[in-house]
């Protein structure tokens, strides 16, 4: 029997929902449903169709209900999309591939795996990523000696590292958890109120995968032994099979909202997953390998789930590996990434999910100090709200909130102050400064060294 996800049941889902007006708990939804799925696969669809913003949920704990995105956030969503698009420069290749896949679902062709994709690259011959454009990444990501034990960098940045990684790449996810809530999670094994447990195993999963790398980067590459274990680490306790972690999938399944029908029959998965980690082994460019990876891994499905999440971390291995800047898709944005991976599925086309890859690269490296010659403009978000995010920062120290006490703070401030569009990247910003504060910073917010130590004590 093949698992699907496919439209018709998110569709299913959002009929429930539109039931209640002011919004349905899991139950309603569970009750209204004709053919109800268990509560663990059900909490996984509504986290997809919360990323792709045709839902939202409200409230905490056993209140927690589910409304209609689509109705309230009409507005909402294309300012988010203008955002975005501005945050993030395409190119005109680019903003085509989002003008085909922004159609409705019933306006786009069903397409198969299309198996000439692969056989076409030729590995060092073939390049997604043309030379001008590797030259640039290697210049801003190029931090320690060529002498240094693989993973050396990335071991002198793993606090940070496993807070911003983990948090990405689960927001991607449709993962509710601030930046704030990640780090305690992370650091003191604290979940945060309201959310649902299943979004705590995900960033912990990508704590311990992290690490996994990190630990290995000498010794991992792009082998069955890795690939397995990053998925069986990426899964672990998330599957409604569990024996389906760390194993190709033998069962068709399918993915919503696309007309992409992935690769069936579990001989030529494995042909075709086979061919995926002998053409990666074999491209030379770091930079080439992790996004070879980025688009092939999803576009082949070769696992039940959890195939985006593997491709996301297993494009940092040549990075470890070679002592570059990690990829931890900062503030790439999840309606963005979604419609590049849409137009690899649908479409075979590399050049928007090509330029999220570089713009989050080059995010990355500013993220980490790496390289600061040619990183470009200063961010204009932040200069639009410095007045405001000093203020957030500087209410937080004087208070001296605790970290649970700055999250609710931060939220709050943010819904009194912040126009919806720009609110998750304002709260994001200000959690940001505050777990990058130090002694030696403090005067950009106007604080007193007396202040800052008074709550830094209650704060770590």
């Amino acid at each position: 029997m093949a698992r699907l996800i496919p439209t018709e049941a998110y569709e299913a889902v959002l009929t429930a929902i539109a039931r209640f007006p002011d919004g349905a708990s899991i139950e309603k939804i569970e009750q209204n449903l004709s053919a109800p799925p268990n509560r663990r696969t059900l909490q996984r669809w509504l986290n997809s169709l919360i990323a792709q913003q045709r839902v939202c949920r409200e409230g905490q704990g056993r209140a927690v209900k589910y409304r209609l995105g689509e109705s309230r956030n009409t507005e909402v969503k294309g300012d988010l999309a203008e955002h975005a698009e501005a945050l993030i420069p395409l190119s005109p290749e680019a903003r085509d591939i989002e003008k085909q896949v922004r159609q409705p679902v019933p306006l786009r062709k069903p397409v198969g795996y299309n198996r000439a994709f692969l056989d076409n690259y030729r590995p060092n011959e073939t390049h997604y990523l043309n030379d001008a454009i590797r030259e640039e990444l290697l210049s801003q990501g190029q931090v320690v000696g060529g002498s240094e034990p693989a993973g050396t960098y990335a071991r002198q940045l793993a606090n940070r590292l496993l807070i911003d990684l983990s948090w990405n790449s689960s927001r991607l996810e449709g993962n509710t958890y601030s930046l704030l809530e990640t780090e305690r999670l992370i650091s003191a094994g604290e979940s945060a109120a309201g959310k649902n447990a299943q979004e705590a195993q995900m960033i912990l999963n990508h704590k311990e995968t992290i690490e996994f790398l990190i630990d290995s980067a000498g010794e991992v590459g792009f082998n069955r032994y890795t690939l397995l274990n990053l998925h069986a680490l990426l899964s672990d306790n998330l599957l409604d099979d569990p024996a389906a972690s760390g194993r190709l999938r033998t069962i068709a399944v399918g993915i919503g909202q696309t007309a992409f029908l992935p690769l069936e029959g579990p001989q030529r998965i494995e042909e075709c997953f086979e061919q995926i980690l002998d053409t990666a082994t074999a491209i030379r460019d770091p930079f080439e390998q992790a996004f070879f990876v980025m688009v092939h891994l999803p576009y082949l499905q070769p696992f039940e789930d959890v195939n985006k999440q593997v491709s996301r971390l297993a494009a940092n291995i040549p990075l470890f590996q070679r002592n570059l800047c990690p990829l931890s898709f900062v503030d790439v944005s999840q309606s963005t990434y979604i419609n590049a991976m849409l137009g690899i599925y649908e479409l075979n086309r590399i050049e928007l999910l090509r330029d999220v890859f570089v713009w989050a690269y080059k995010r990355s490296c500013a993220r980490y100090s790496a390289v600061r010659q040619s990183l470009g403009e200063p961010d204009l978000f932040r200069m639009q709200y410095r007045d405001l995010i000093t203020q957030a920062v500087a209410t937080v120290v004087r208070e001296r909130l605790t970290k649970h006490q700055a999250i609710n703070h931060i939220q709050r401030f943010a819904q009194e102050q912040i126009k919806t569009a720009d609110r998750q990247r304002f709260i994001e910003v200000v959690e940001t400064q505050l777990l990058s504060l130090h002694e030696g910073n403090i005067a950009r917010y106007r604080l007193r060294p007396s202040e800052f130590h008074g709550w830094y004590q209650v704060w770590s």
